[in-house]
C-alpha cells in the first residue's frame, strides 16, 4: 500500500451535481493505493444467462436496454452463489477499470468495523465513538453509542442535500478539495437529536465510523481494508481510497474499486460472512445488516426518518422483502438477494442524479424492479 496521485471521474459536490462529461478525466486528487491481493479469486463464469427484455414498473413493462443507458450505466455484473452469469462493461470502461464508489464504500467502512469488533480492538457496540476518537469529544458526537452511528441515527445535525451549495455535504466537498481536514468538519458538528431516534442520511456518520476505526486498530482505513478485506477476499484489482489534506481517507465515499470487486463484497454477505471456509465477520453480523429491528429504521412510511427505504449497519433495505443493498449517488449499487443467490453489482455516471430528489427516489425504485426481475430470472437459470 502506498500514497499516489490519482486520475479519477469524481464528480464531487461543489454547490451542486456536476454536468460534466463523466469520459472525461475531470479531476486530480491524492490517494492512497490499496494493492490487488497475491493470490486472488477470480469468479468462475458460466454462458448462456441474458437479463430480461423488459421488467416491470408502476404496472408499466420498461425496456432493460434502454433504461441502463438512460442513466449512463458504465457497468453491470449478475452473480449467483459465487459464478458470474453475466458482464457487461459500457462507455469506455473495462473488467479491471476502478470507478468511483461514493457511497457504496459505506457498506466497506461498515464491515471494518465489524472486523475490528471481531479482533477486539472495538470493545462494544454500544462504547461512545469518542472512545477511539478523541477529536470528537465535545461535539455533537461526544457519547453517542457506535451502534447509533452505524445506523445513521447518531442524532446530529447535517444537510445531506447536493443541489444546496451552503449544505453541510458541500462543505464537506469544499474541505476535500482546499485540503482541509475532514476530522474537523465532524468534530465541528451540533448535536439536533436524541441519539438512536432518528434515521438521518448523514455522510459524515461514516467518516466518524472511519476516525473510529483509525483510532481502534492505530492504523489507516486503507491497510486496515487491505489486510482484512482486500487481500482476504482475492480482489483482483487494485483500489484507491482518496484521502484529504491530512492523509486521512474520504470513508464516506472515496474508495475506487473495480466491478468485480465490487460484487465480491456482496458474495461475502451473500455467504453469511465466509470467504470459502475462512470466517471474515463474526455471528450475526449479516442479519443484523439486512435487518432493520427499529420502527425509524424499518422501510416504508417510517417515524422520525427522511427516506423511505429502511437502513442497518450502512446497508439500505428497499422492502421487506430480505434483499438489501449498498447505494451510491449517479446509481451505484451492490444488490444482494439472498433467497435467490444473487448479488449484483452497477456502476453509473448519470449526471442528472439529484436534480430532482422525487425522480432521484424513483430511478432508484426503477433499479431495484430491475434487480428483482434479474434475480427470478436468474433462479429460473440453470448453471
Amino acid at each position: 500500500m502506498s500514497d499516489t496521485w490519482m486520475t479519477r471521474e469524481t464528480a464531487l459536490f461543489r454547490g451542486g451535481p456536476q454536468q460534466r462529461n463523466f469520459r472525461e478525466m475531470a479531476m486530480i486528487h491524492p490517494s492512497r493505493r490499496i494493492t490487488r491481493s497475491a493470490h486472488p479469486r477470480p469468479l468462475p463464469v458460466a454462458s448462456g444467462f441474458e437479463l430480461p427484455e423488459t421488467f416491470e414498473f408502476e404496472n408499466a413493462s420498461v425496456d432493460t436496454e434502454a433504461f441502463l443507458e438512460s442513466v449512463q450505466t458504465t457497468g453491470l455484473m449478475v452473480v449467483r452463489d459465487g459464478t458470474c452469469l453475466f458482464q457487461q462493461h459500457m462507455e469506455g470502461y473495462a473488467p479491471g477499470t476502478q470507478t468511483i464508489s461514493f457511497s457504496v464504500a459505506k457498506s466497506f467502512i461498515s464491515t471494518l468495523i465489524a472486523c475490528a469488533l471481531r479482533d477486539g480492538h472495538i470493545r462494544d457496540i454500544e462504547d461512545p465513538v469518542d472512545r477511539y476518537a478523541p477529536a470528537l469529544a465535545g461535539s455533537g458526537y461526544a457519547g453517542v453509542a457506535l451502534r447509533d452511528v452505524l445506523q445513521m441515527s447518531s442524532g446530529v445535525r447535517w444537510n445531506e442535500d447536493y443541489a444546496d451549495p451552503k449544505s453541510d455535504v458541500a462543505r464537506f466537498a469544499a474541505a476535500f478539495e482546499r485540503g482541509q481536514s475532514f476530522d474537523a468538519v465532524a468534530a465541528s458538528l451540533p448535536r439536533e437529536h436524541v441519539p438512536g431516534t432518528f434515521n438521518r442520511y448523514n455522510s459524515c456518520d461514516t467518516h466518524v465510523l472511519g476516525m473510529v476505526l483509525a483510532g481502534a486498530t492505530e492504523v489507516s482505513v486503507s491497510e486496515y481494508l487491505e489486510r482484512e478485506l482486500w487481500h482476504p477476499l482475492g480482489m483482483e484489482d487494485d483500489c484507491f481510497f482518496l484521502v484529504d489534506g491530512e492523509g486521512v481517507e474520504a470513508a464516506a465515499m472515496g474508495m475506487n474499486a473495480s466491478l468485480r470487486d465490487y460484487a465480491k463484497l456482496g458474495l461475502l454477505f451473500l455467504n453469511d460472512g465466509f470467504c470459502g471456509e475462512r470466517q471474515i465477520l463474526p455471528d450475526g453480523w449479516v442479519e443484523a445488516c439486512r435487518t432493520a429491528t427499529l420502527p425509524h429504521l424499518k422501510p416504508g412510511k417510517r417515524p422520525n426518518a427522511d427516506y423511505p427505504f429502511g437502513y442497518s449497519y450502512q446497508w439500505w433495505l428497499p422492502d421487506e422483502s430480505g434483499a438489501f443493498t449498498a447505494i451510491g449517488v449517479y446509481y451505484q449499487f451492490i444488490w444482494i438477494d439472498r433467497a435467490s443467490g444473487c448479488v449484483i453489482a452497477k456502476t453509473s455516471a448519470d449526471a442528472r442524479f439529484g436534480r430532482d430528489n422525487h425522480e432521484t427516489e424513483r430511478i432508484e425504485q426503477m433499479h431495484f424492479a430491475l434487480f428483482n426481475g434479474i434475480a427470478t430470472d436468474v433462479s429460473d437459470h440453470h448453471i
